[in-house]
């Protein structure tokens, strides 16, 4: 409030309006009786001096000068209005001012035209040479001096207004400046914010299927008929595949906490007198390290049991197990029968880039800071295992190593299965001990979250996919391609369900038709290269 007051009380000074002092009644003289004489003799030269005065005044007019009485005021005005700019300019400098630049530029404009055309005029009515030249021509001497004075004081004046009109100037343009400033601050900011809601709403979908895309890849082959006959037979119990390898089972994702990921596939395995292995690598961690691991586990199982080995990587093992191939087949490519990849984004996971992304709105929540909390902090592992997933990494890496062409390769990819019979799914993740004997099967709904990720992907991108791994990022450039009907989601390869139906194949008999395909595969490109060779 007192910085309000001081302001209309210089804002009232400068134009003149200040409060009049009341005289005292101590301060008026008695009049004397003896003066009457020398007043009246005082209003009559008073009255010859005015009527002297009149015909010079009038001459001054016909002349064309501006009235100098007049403008005694001109320069409280533009005191007044430097006092006000530099107010104004105070407190808008501390609001944001989005208003129109060219009102701005217009205003400013106007008011440096208009300063200059007042200070010219003035200076040259009220300069002392146009005061001598009147005082010349009156015959005064009074009103000479007077004249001199008052053009000193209006010399005086139009100083201090050509200051005062270049310091609201120069207030003006800083305003102005910070106007802009600001103006342009928030212009930017608004187009970032709708550039990361562009991003966030397109989401993936110039990515999913690159690999389909790409006329540098080979072609696929569809063995799906195929392999719904080698399913058949297996249900029936004719099983072909040979003893003579090992089976390494490698699993993907978050492996690490489900303890029965695999087992009943590898328990089959074993009751027909098949060498099955599950490799124990950390499934969080990042793709490269994983593709060691593995190097150095087909070593180590080949030079033990002098027999090739068949991997078949589900989710992410998959992509883990053909990096590895791609990395190291110069010493792998003589222990290595082929690699069956069932449900992996060898192409990359739209799940995984829409997390990861940068530049979405999802940065104002720190999404990322978040996963890696979940990822590094809850389930220990790293961050880069699932940055891996992604199609910029992938893009890079399969740039960088490619799949050697004589490899025999299978992809397998399903649907997943959207209705609401599908929330009241359980898979079978676990067991909870309870004392030697006794033993509580952990239950968890992922055919619920399955169908819910697979909901989400048809609706915003249109694309078929088991839950986290669309069709078209499962199938491998110059694979041989498996897609039943049967609607399957991510999940169902690994853990068995509680709705499964005994009349169907189970996941143990699926793994085992997709090896026996790549056996078949293997065995044909054997022989299509001896002909070729011959």
């Amino acid at each position: 409030m007192a910085k309000c007051k001081d302001v209309i009380h210089g804002i009232m000074a400068a134009l003149g309006f200040a409060p009049k002092r009341k005289k005292s009644l101590n301060s008026k003289k008695k009049k004397n009786p003896s003066s009457d004489e020398d007043s009246h003799a005082k209003a009559n030269q008073g009255s010859k001096t005015k009527a002297a005065a009149r015909p010079a005044r009038n001459n001054n007019v016909g002349n064309g000068s501006l009235i100098p009485q007049l403008f005694t005021s001109v320069p409280a005005l533009n005191d007044a209005a430097s006092f006000i700019a530099e107010t104004t300019s105070y407190i808008t400098s501390c609001f944001p001012d989005f208003s129109d630049q060219s009102t701005r530029e217009a205003g400013v404009r106007d008011e440096r035209e208009t300063a200059p055309l007042i200070s010219m005029q003035t200076t040259e009515s009220l300069s002392p040479g146009h005061l001598y030249m009147n005082e010349t021509n009156g015959s005064n001497p009074g009103l000479s001096a007077s004249a001199n004075s008052s053009g000193a004081l209006q010399l005086s004046g139009d100083v201090q207004r050509d200051a005062a009109n270049i310091s609201s100037e120069n207030f003006g343009a800083s305003a102005q400046s910070a106007s802009m400033s600001t103006s342009q601050s928030g212009i930017s900011l608004f187009q970032g914010l709708v550039e990361r809601a562009r991003r966030t709403v397109r989401g993936s979908a110039d990515d999913i299927g690159w690999l389909q895309r790409d006329p540098n890849m080979p072609p696929v082959e569809n063995g799906t008929e195929r392999f719904m006959e080698i399913l058949d037979s297996i249900s029936h119990g004719v099983h072909r595949l040979p003893k003579s390898m090992i089976y390494l089972l490698v699993p993907g994702l978050f492996s690490n906490h489900g303890p029965l990921y695999f087992t009943s596939t590898k328990t089959c395995f074993s009751k027909m007198g098949l060498a099955c292995h599950i490799a124990k690598i950390h499934s969080e961690a990042s793709i490269e390290k994983n593709a060691r691991v593995l190097k150095e586990y087909i070593e180590e199982i080949y030079w033990g049991s002098n027999k090739r080995v068949m991997l078949l990587g589900h989710s992410k093992g998959g992509v883990d197990a053909a990096a590895s191939l791609s990395m190291y087949w110069p010493d792998l490519k003589d222990k290595v029968a082929g690699l069956v990849l069932a449900q992996s984004p060898y192409g990359g996971s739209p799940i995984a880039s829409d997390i990861l992304r940068p530049g979405q709105l999802g940065d104002y929540v720190n999404a990322r800071k978040l996963m890696e909390i979940l990822i590094c902090k809850v389930i220990k592992g790293d961050l880069q295992a699932l940055e891996d997933l992604t199609y910029e990494k992938r893009r890079e890496f399969l740039k960088k190593y490619p799949l050697p062409k004589e490899l025999p390769v299978v992809s397998f990819h399903t649907e997943a299965k959207i209705s609401p019979a599908v929330l009241a799914t359980l898979s079978h993740v676990a067991h909870a001990e309870l004392g030697q004997a006794a033993k509580l099967p952990v239950m968890i709904p992922l055919g619920g979250a399955m169908a819910a990720c697979a909901q989400l992907l048809q609706v915003r991108y249109g694309e078929k996919s088991d839950g986290l791994v669309t069709c078209r990022d499962a199938e491998v450039p110059g694979s041989v391609v498996v897609h039943p009907k049967r609607k399957l989601d991510h999940a169902w390869m690994v853990y068995s369900s509680s709705n499964d139906d005994p009349t169907e194949a189970n996941a143990s008999q699926m793994c085992e038709a997709l090896i026996q395909l790549l056996w078949e595969v293997g065995q044909r490109r054997s022989q299509e290269l001896g002909l070729k060779e011959e």
